[in-house]
């Protein structure tokens, strides 16, 4: 399958960079002298946590609201959330005058449901899985004719995440590997797509969390699976890929070229990289590039490398606990 036949080319992309533009931040992109020295080749960060919302969700949601009719947006846009993509579809939706509800589990952190409900969205806590909610939002779009746009299985979506790979090959043109952190691979299957269509010699990898990794075991078994959810520093990569997807396990199988696994103090390791070396308040789910590098899982590094830090938005207590030298929150909830 070449890039021109995937669900979401790179005129989707760059359709949607214009589209978004001046409604979504260009983030920076800074050398890492730390991770350099360390990986023997140049490896930058993509800040993407200083998105307005907190995370590169903000790209995806964005796009998709605004590629909405008024009647669709009048009807209300609805979705389950691990909690980023919560936040940015509220964000999106009120901009544009839409109602947002949003459906999670309750697994999600508190402080990413409160800032969900402060941007104005109804929010619904539903069972204990992101399957669970998804239950929940396949019951308002029947009923009540609210408009899903869920957090990754959408082409609009995908198509608005891309344009970080998009920022990437003209901040770094000679860029030579990518790591991307994966849950239902919208990021990943988006960025992916940009890069390999501009430098077809990239390699695309894919980081995730070993705790319900539903990417991985769904590329594994050749076909989306379910997996059992548990708690994880990584939170923001938890939930499943949809037993009925229909973009991003297609994009990730044919665009990834692998997808480490890591373990829960390894995340804790990366956290505290990025806060003590690199000065940067991120999320577990968005410290997975860095660990992967620092637990020297990445085989064959060739650089340039470009690592994305996907977002910030993480519990304080948790991140306090962390950088004190806490690497296992949830090891009795596991």
């Amino acid at each position: 399958m070449s890039t021109t036949a995937l669900p979401v080319t790179l005129s989707d992309i760059e359709s949607a960079a214009v589209r978004i533009s001046g409604k979504v931040l260009r983030t920076p992109f800074v050398p890492s002298s730390s991770l350099s020295s360390l990986c023997g080749v140049p490896v930058g960060l993509k800040l993407e946590h200083h998105q307005t919302t907190g995370a590169f969700k903000l790209r995806g949601a964005t796009n998709a609201v605004l590629a909405l009719t008024p009647d669709e947006r009048a009807r209300g846009v609805v979705a389950a959330s691990t909690g980023n993509h919560g936040r940015a579809l509220a964000f999106a939706a009120k901009a544009e005058g839409a109602v947002a509800t949003i459906c999670m589990s309750r697994l999600v952190p508190d402080n990413k449901v409160s800032e969900i409900r402060r941007l104005g969205a109804n929010v619904r806590i539903i069972g204990k899985s992101q399957d669970e909610a998804q239950e929940e939002v396949d019951r308002l779009v029947s009923e009540e004719g609210m408009v899903m746009l869920p957090p990754f299985d959408h082409r609009d979506i995908v198509a608005g995440q891309g344009t970080l790979g998009l920022e990437l090959v003209d901040d770094m043109p000679d860029l030579a590997t990518v790591l991307i952190p994966v849950s239902g691979g919208g990021l990943a299957a988006g960025v992916a797509a940009a890069v390999k269509a501009r430098l077809p010699k990239a390699r695309i990898i894919g980081i995730t969390m070993e705790r319900g990794a539903a990417m991985k075991a769904s590329i594994d078994a050749g076909h989306p699976v379910m997996v059992e959810e548990y708690p994880s520093l990584a939170d923001s990569l938890g939930g499943g890929i949809g037993l009925d997807n229909h973009v991003t396990f297609a994009m990730c199988r044919h665009l990834l070229d692998d997808l480490i696994l890591l373990s829960e103090s390894e995340i804790a390791t990366g956290i505290r990289h990025a806060y003590t070396q690199e000065r940067e308040i991120i999320e577990g789910g968005a410290a997975v590039g860095i660990a992967a590098l620092v637990a020297g899982k990445i085989s064959n590094i060739s650089g340039p490398v470009a690592v994305i830090l996907s977002g910030r938005n993480v519990d304080m207590e948790l991140h306090r606990k962390v950088i004190n030298g806490e690497s296992d929150p949830f090891r009795e909830a596991a």
